[in-house]
């Protein structure tokens, strides 16, 4: 990190601050456009993982892909941590609990609602797709089933995370007002010991302490979520001393490709939860001081904005596509190249479809402010 940056992050970011970093307007603080187009390699990671996992490609086709993509389910704990901090940067003073919740019920519900009816339709209707009980149907739509092992990938798969996320955003107005009183120091030893809790997990998930995996349980990645709100709260603050945003990356890689070497599951946290921890805050330190970032671009932040749609709507495509192609094919190389390519630009498309038609008009009609009834007149 260079002096100059060094020296800029003593100072807390101000909520007007100067357009050259991509200031929001006066009473919000900077947006980070780098965050979102990290979102879409996050995104990206779990798709690669899923077509690895429908056996799209068979011999060195397959391998490639295993090396590139087996540890991509880690796109997941990435979520986890960014959402941490992303809420912790964009919490309101004063805000009260009700209307937090409400912006994130407006934020994520119309595509799960969407997404969800369509593997509800898709379990009736294609064939070798498992067909729900009705608490399962209820579970999945209230967002609690990822508490119940057995339920945790019916219907939508990748909802089981939506789960988890519900439960960050129920702690979160208890967390922000924990991290507003603990200063600095205080934030930094909670972070301390939120790491220290996944490494903890991850080795009794790995020595079978648990009856069942904890994956996708709720309370066992919440660690994650509150080390991201903690490195936010340190921005915020001008305390947060790590490294640029190069040498983040390169930890978060290393970290990726050491997945392989580590029990399957939540032990797979642990390889990459500082890489990340570091990345996020980095790729933030590096918008609002005007550092170069490949992440900002404006082609990267578009397609961020689509990757929750993405991330929802693209293993029910891979799950219809099953109708066609079978289960695990294993197409050599270019026939597997072509139907990935095609998987994917179908999702893509079904995802600019779900952001434009559900996700954005949704959000402004929930949030949309009531205007206050007229004064009665007197007559």
């Amino acid at each position: 990190m260079t002096t100059a940056t060094t020296r800029a992050l003593r100072t807390p970011p101000t909520r007007t601050g100067a357009a050259a970093t991509g200031v929001s307007p006066p009473g919000a603080l900077p947006s980070l456009p780098s965050l979102t187009g990290l979102r879409w390699m996050a995104a990206l990671l779990v798709f690669g993982l899923h077509v690895n996992n429908f056996g799209y490609f068979g011999g060195r086709g397959g391998r490639l892909m295993f090396w590139g993509f087996g540890a991509g389910a880690t796109g997941v704990s990435f979520f986890f941590v960014l959402s941490g901090f992303v809420l912790t940067w964009s919490a309101r003073p004063h805000d009260r609990a009700l209307a937090f919740w409400r912006r994130r019920i407006a934020r994520i519900y119309p595509v799960h609602l969407v997404t969800l009816a369509v593997a509800f339709v898709m379990s009736y209707t294609l064939a070798h797709q498992a067909r729900p009980t009705a608490k399962q149907a209820v579970a999945n739509t209230m967002l609690l089933h990822s508490w119940w092992h057995p339920w945790w990938q019916t219907l939508n798969p990748v909802s089981w995370s939506l789960a988890c996320e519900a439960f960050f955003y129920a702690a979160f107005p208890l967390l922000i007002l924990v991290l507003r009183r603990l200063g600095a120091r205080g934030s930094t030893a909670l972070g301390g010991l939120s790491a220290a809790a996944v490494l903890v997990l991850a080795w009794t998930d790995a020595h079978h302490w648990w009856t069942q995996s904890i994956y996708s349980f709720p309370a066992a990645r919440l660690p994650e979520f509150v080390l991201g709100a903690v490195t936010a709260r340190l921005v915020l603050l001008g305390r947060w001393r790590g490294p640029g945003l190069e040498a983040s990356l390169a930890l978060a890689i290393i970290g990726y490709f050491l997945v392989p070497q580590v029990t399957p599951g939540y032990s797979a946290t642990v390889c990459t939860l500082a890489g990340f921890a570091l990345l996020i805050p980095a790729a933030a330190v590096a918008d609002l001081h005007g550092l170069p970032s490949l992440w900002r671009h404006r082609r990267m932040v578009r397609l961020g904005e689509l990757s929750f749609a993405f991330y929802m709507i693209h293993l029910l495509v891979l799950r219809a596509a099953t109708d066609l192609l079978g289960r695990k094919p294993h197409f050599g190389l270019l026939a597997g190249a072509a139907v990935t390519t095609a998987a994917f630009t179908v999702s893509l498309a079904l995802s600019w479809a779900l952001y434009e038609g559900v996700e954005r008009p949704a959000r402004r009609l929930l949030l949309r402010r009531r205007r206050p009834a007229p004064a009665p007149t007197s007559g």
